[in-house]
């Protein structure tokens, strides 16, 4: 998140000529149902969803060379919404922000290594795709956010990969090699 967010607040601070930061990741509303004050007359970023990537089974844990057997990394889809906070007399400001908002999104569906250096080394890739959302189920998604509709767009950022390395069991080396001469030998 603070990535995605970091490379647009640079794209757009360049294309409005802004000297301070335009986007900000937060919730919209406070836990009390007040409106967060940090928000307003910015790009708010904020996460509606975190679901697991099915199409990525591998399986149960991952044997390694070590002597160690770790679990299976977990793939996951995040969906970012990205939303334009300028109200009343700025709501033409919010318009121009969302749209330049997916200009820059359709320019940069990928962030990997090779146009991102300072991408956290964990993570390969990020890709980030429009999610189509109906008119009910947006209504809905803004109701569950506990706040009024103002012009945004939703993004499934694809493929995040959590992986820890956790340790979750002890393997007994033993080669392919030995198992055969093992079995050769009872044999004879």
């Amino acid at each position: 998140m603070e990535h995605i967010a970091y490379r647009l607040n640079q794209h757009l601070k360049i294309r409005f000529e802004l000297s301070e930061d335009i986007v900000v990741i937060s919730n919209l509303v406070d836990h009390d149902g007040s409106v967060c004050a940090h928000i307003n007359n910015r790009v708010v970023i904020f996460i509606t969803n975190i679901e697991k990537e099915t199409a990525m089974n591998l399986g149960g844990a991952i044997p390694n060379t070590s002597s160690f057997t770790t679990a299976k990394p977990i793939f996951l889809n995040l969906y970012v919404m990205v939303s334009a906070n300028f109200t009343g007399t700025n709501y033409n400001e919010s318009l121009k922000f969302i749209s330049s908002v997916i200009g820059f999104f359709q320019a940069h569906p990928v962030f990997n290594h090779q146009n991102s250096p300072d991408l956290d080394k964990k993570i390969d890739k990020i890709i980030l795709d429009i999610e189509n959302v109906q008119t009910q189920d947006l209504s809905n998604m803004w109701g569950m956010f506990g706040a009024k509709y103002v012009p945004s767009i939703l993004y499934k950022v694809r493929m995040i990969t959590i992986d820890d390395q956790a340790e979750i069991a002890r393997v007994n080396r033993t080669s392919n090699v030995d198992v055969i001469a093992e079995t050769q030998s009872d044999r004879i």
